[in-house]
């Protein structure tokens, strides 16, 4: 007799349909990593706590909940307020649910049985989370596996599993966080398909943005019109981040759309744009950056700074296969930049003594890309043991270990006219004597340029789940209406 269908999250039309198998396959995995972990006693529970819903400070206005991402991991559970418990030996899932008062049903809709639950997220037992305690007590567990650990990226301690009465069982908070991380970084097929449909969504939004930017706009019409097309195309009620829709000098703001900063600029005739926007889909992220004339039309010094940048993205992206050092493909991409910048006069003189003196720091402060899955700076990066090159530029790089096969990554190299950078590299003698001041001056002002890919990597080179126009050519035909854009969707 065959199995019963694992239900699926599905937004109707045509977005993607996604496995409860997924998750199941992600809690196998744990247990299986963590079964091999030193220190891990039999029978052991792990204990993971959903994300709870805010309030916007003192207001009884709710904020639009997002899952919190390690348990979303292991339940894929899209309602707030619930904590799931997994017995590392057996594999048992079970996952607890807020016991909901009568009133509930009046404001707020249905109140669901347990067994709904069951069903929905396919786990093997569902409880209120009231009862939590009794029910961890039936499991008679060695350890209760609770999740405490830094994000190397945001330098925040990951909230750690709390209910009445867990005072009275033995809890390990070290033990889960090294081992989860692991399992995050490196993707499944099925993980992988969710992360190709949140690319393939997202860059046609870029695309229809592409499409319809005119000078005279504001930034922020932009960003709506990629927001819009995410949602009602892919069923995407979340972005990834903030979106960064800089022109003209607001280009060199690295993250631009920031309440100071809220791209609300107007788009003027001659300004290049750099669009940083993704899309997320059942908690699953992308990242894209695409920039390109606002008009349409690349002017000489535009095209120079843009296939610079390109040249950096394609070179790195031939180079990235598994066991390569991250650090080296951030490197590599300093050394373009700085060998591509020297073609237009901006420097003059060794690149080998600039590299020795980080200029490409100044023009690129950020690190090459990083790591995308379930948050968009997802974790792992810098595991224990991996520390951060205290350099300039280098010490922004959210990922210092060796590139593995399975990982989603960003490439985003940038060349950015930042002023204060400028200024301080032109009072830098080390520096400055490499700068030709006279040329760079034409560009103060211009901003920058960024192009950044979501790749995975493959056994042998990398698959770009990326798909937009990229070249200077691609770009204007494609902005002037002309020739349709066929992508190259991937790279061995």
């Amino acid at each position: 007799m065959a199995a019963a269908p694992q239900p699926v999250y599905w937004l109707g039309n045509d977005t993607l349909k996604v496995s409860a198998a997924l998750f199941a396959e992600n809690r196998r995995r744990l247990c299986e990593g963590l079964k091999a972990k030193n220190g891990v006693v039999l029978p052991s529970v792990v204990v993971l706590q959903g994300g709870e819903q805010t309030q916007r400070y003192c207001t009884d206005t709710d904020l639009l909940f997002r899952q919190e991402s390690f348990f979303h991991w292991a339940f894929g559970v899209t309602e707030p307020d619930c904590l799931g418990a997994i017995d590392v030996d057996s594999g048992k899932s079970i996952l607890f649910v807020p016991k909901l008062p009568e009133s509930y049903a009046t404001w707020m809709g249905e109140i669901f049985s347990k067994e709904h639950f069951k069903q929905k997220y396919a786990v093997d037992e569902v409880q209120f989370t009231c009862d939590i305690a009794d029910v961890l007590s039936t499991m008679k567990p060695a350890l209760l596996l609770t999740l405490r650990g830094l994000n190397t990226d945001s330098g925040s301690t990951c909230r750690e599993a709390s209910f009445q009465g867990i005072s009275n069982f033995q809890v390990n908070n070290s033990l889960l966080h090294p081992v989860i991380v692991e399992c995050r970084l490196l993707k499944t097929d099925m993980e992988l398909e969710v992360l190709r449909y949140t690319n393939r969504i997202s860059s046609e939004a870029h695309k229809m943005v592409m499409k319809h930017v005119k000078p005279g706009q504001k930034e922020y019409e932009m960003e709506s019109l990629f927001q819009h097309y995410c949602y009602s195309k892919g069923g995407m009620r979340h972005t990834s981040y903030t979106c960064i829709c800089g022109t003209g000098n607001k280009c060199s703001i690295i993250y631009y759309g920031h309440p100071g900063a809220p791209n609300d600029k107007t788009i003027f005739d001659g300004d290049m744009c750099l669009f940083d926007m993704g899309g997320e889909y059942y908690c699953y992220t992308s990242d894209i950056t695409c920039s390109f004339p606002a008009n349409g039309k690349f002017t000489a010094d535009q095209r120079d700074i843009y296939e610079a940048v390109l040249k950096s993205s394609r070179t790195v992206m031939a180079a990235i296969k598994p066991g390569v050092k991250w650090t080296n493909m951030h490197r590599l991409a300093d050394r373009v930049h700085l060998e591509e910048l020297v073609k237009v006069c901006i420097l003059r003189g060794s690149v080998e003594d600039m590299l020795k003196v980080h200029l490409g720091s100044v023009f690129m402060p950020h690190g090459l890309g990083h790591l995308l899955g379930i948050d968009v700076h997802d974790v792992g990066g810098y595991p224990e043991g991996v520390d951060r090159i205290n350099e300039p530029g280098l010490c922004n790089l959210l990922m210092g270990r060796p590139v593995q096969e399975r990982m989603v990554l960003t490439v985003e190299p940038g060349i950015y006219f930042i002023d204060y950078l400028l200024d301080q590299a032109l009072a830098n003698p080390v520096q400055s004597r490499f700068i030709n001041n006279h040329v760079l001056a034409r560009f103060r002002g211009f901003g920058g340029v960024r192009i950044e890919e979501n790749i995975t990597v493959t056994a042998s080179g990398i698959e770009v789940l990326t798909c937009v126009p990229r070249t200077v050519e691609e770009i204007e035909d494609f902005m002037a209406d002309g020739k349709p854009f066929s992508p190259v969707v991937s790279q061995e």
